[in-house]
């Protein structure tokens, strides 16, 4: 089957299941299967698909239509320019999250080796873009999934930087040593009872332990934002990202755990995404 009759066959399999951004994910998907660059696949359409390749590349679709996260099923996503790591132990980073590293990165000088701590790394997408661009610095990665910790630390190899992170694989509260000049945080911000609700691609296959943020959402920011006002220096930062209807109780938490307010940031849609707060 040529490329051209394959895209054909995986745009029609994909529209008819409801997918969106179909064509996108046929071109991936079909690149993917024959280890080349999606813009291979495009500009040689009478090149064609091996009998173990199409078996290959169907199998794919048939995940991609059980609602399986593209990510997922190439284990790979971008973020900040570079190709991580990802499976169903850890969160799939979103351009959201972006706005955490951009903003760190703009508040460290050069010439400044911070001491950087990421709570619930998950796979290491902000500590681990973070010291790309700021190589004087050194990271701390934490979570209490021990396998999303052996997901950062292939990526950390990925990217030549594993000698730069120490990871730890515990709970916040069991981290009692340490004075940190910044702390990074994507936690869990999702309400338990709207889980239910997301989509089937958030719902059924990322990890329920990265979404779930209590009844009100708000407790596992709460212990974050407590645990870290110990554990940073004096005027050191904290940079954490928040849901989209939370900037209010998050600040007064903060507030009331000795932060200053910095700067709420929003996301490419305009909601109010992280929040920027200096230890008093």
């Amino acid at each position: 089957m040529k490329y051209l009759e394959v895209a054909k066959f995986g745009n029609d399999y994909l529209i008819n299941k409801n997918i969106q951004n179909y064509k996108l994910d046929v071109e991936i998907l079909a690149s993917e299967t024959i280890n080349k660059s999606r813009e291979h696949f495009l500009l040689n359409e009478k090149k064609k698909f091996t009998k173990k390749e199409f078996n290959t590349f169907n199998k794919l679709l048939k995940k991609r239509n059980n609602r399986q996260p593209l990510a997922q099923i190439i284990n790979k996503k971008e973020f900040w320019k570079k190709n991580l790591y990802i499976d169903d132990n850890v969160l799939i980073p979103r351009p959201e999250s972006e706005h955490l590293v951009e903003e760190t990165i703009n508040l460290i000088k050069d010439a400044t080796n911070y001491s950087i701590l990421d709570i619930g790394c998950g796979s290491g997408c902000l500590i681990i873009s973070i010291l790309l661009e700021k190589i004087k610095c050194r990271g701390t990665a934490l979570d209490v999934s021990k396998k999303a910790i052996k997901v950062s630390k292939i990526n950390a190899k990925m990217q030549h930087i594993g000698n730069r992170i120490k990871f730890i694989h515990s709970d916040i509260d069991k981290l009692i040593v340490g004075k940190y000049d910044l702390i990074v945080t994507n936690p869990p911000y999702i309400k338990k009872h709207k889980i239910k609700y997301l989509d089937d691609e958030v719902r059924i296959f990322e990890p329920k332990l990265a979404l779930d943020g209590g009844i009100d959402g708000l407790s596992k920011i709460k212990n974050i934002i407590l645990k870290s006002s110990k554990l940073i220096k004096r005027g050191g930062k904290l940079i954490i990202e928040i849901g989209f209807d939370q900037k209010f109780k998050v600040q007064e938490i903060l507030k009331k755990n000795f932060f200053y307010i910095n700067k709420v940031v929003k996301d490419y849609s305009g909601k109010d995404r992280c929040i920027i707060s200096t230890k008093l």
